[in-house]
């Protein structure tokens, strides 16, 4: 494929079909800048330059009911880890000012488990009344398998954003998951759009699945619609089931970030989890398909730090965009 003349046809409105986002995946190492490269292109048309910053915020850690083999804070895992029930509002509320003082546009509070209990929806509820009567910040949760009336609620509330990610393809999911099902997800995902919440909804790659199935991910978040895809790289935790499994190298991160852009052009896409651990040095190059990406860390495990993802924004001739109301 000519890769320069793969993003002039996108960036005319044409869409990718999955046999060209097979071969974006199936590229060659030499090819690899050249399909950055056209990546950027499309990237540039819509985002600039620009880089968004989004904080998590590990509200509620451990003890999930789920069975999800790659999570460390699953059923299944045995990994050694913060456990801890809700935090308290005032600790909501700080960690968004903190996430304010980083330049960061989102604020993400995540708690683990199948879904959010009556009291949970109230205590995030309130802390996000809170916020946003004081921090300029846009907030999302993530806060597992909603009802609409949840989805209402928090929409009430304030929240800007609800993130549910797919994870990976219908045909693979029930692989590394059955306590509840790809349905469930896709269900969760369309009550939020319904509410009026703009939808944060991404995968994980790297824990086996065929590039079609990589494919077809790309192509069931389009159908969604979802506003934001975070694109996260297996980096396997000790005590899952999915511990040793070899890391992606940093070519095939890259080529997955960049066909997520070309299936879905106008939509933000996010390097999330696994970043420094898959991409290594070469992370940088991230930039050149994702828009926004996670600072200081992610769930369970920690990032390489707030000044670092500064100076790999600024060097590379990037800004990061702040939050105007």
């Amino acid at each position: 494929m000519k890769w320069h003349e793969l993003s002039r046809r996108v960036l005319k409105g044409e869409i990718l079909d999955r046999a060209g986002a097979l071969e974006v995946l199936k590229s060659s190492d030499d090819e690899l800048l050249e399909v950055l490269n056209s990546a950027f292109n499309v990237r540039r048309q819509y985002f600039g330059r620009d880089v968004t910053l989004h904080v998590i915020r590990n509200a509620k850690s451990g003890s999930c009911s789920e069975n999800c083999s790659f999570c460390s804070q699953s059923a299944l895992s045995e990994s050694d880890i913060p456990r801890y029930p809700m935090q308290s509002i005032d600790e909501f509320v700080e960690g968004a000012q903190k996430a304010h003082e980083m330049s960061a546009r989102r604020y993400c509070i995540v708690t683990s488990g199948r879904g959010p209990s009556r009291k949970d929806i109230d205590q995030v509820g309130e802390a996000v009344r809170k916020i946003k009567k004081e921090i300029p910040i846009q907030i999302c949760t993530s806060l597992g398998l909603l009802t609409k009336e949840q989805a209402g609620q928090l929409k009430e509330a304030g929240v800007d954003r609800y993130n549910h990610n797919l994870e990976s393809s219908e045909r693979f999911y029930s692989s590394f998951c059955t306590s509840h099902s790809y349905s469930d997800r896709v269900a969760t995902a369309r009550i939020a759009k319904t509410a009026g919440m703009e939808l944060c909804s991404g995968g994980l790659v790297g824990m086996g699945e065929t590039l079609e199935d990589r494919v077809d991910l790309a192509f069931a978040l389009r159908e969604l619609g979802a506003d934001s895809i975070p694109v996260n790289f297996l980096n396997p935790r000790p005590g899952t089931p999915m511990e040793g499994r070899p890391r992606l190298t940093p070519g095939d991160c890259l080529r997955t970030l960049a066909m997520f852009r070309f299936v879905n052009p106008d939509r933000e896409i996010r390097v999330a989890g696994g970043r420094e651990s898959c991409i290594g040095h070469m992370q940088v190059l991230s930039l050149y398909a994702a828009n926004s990406l996670f600072t200081t860390g992610y769930l369970t495990t920690p990032g390489q730090g707030y000044e670092a993802d500064m100076l790999m924004i600024d060097q590379a001739g990037f800004k990061v965009t702040e939050y105007i109301e």
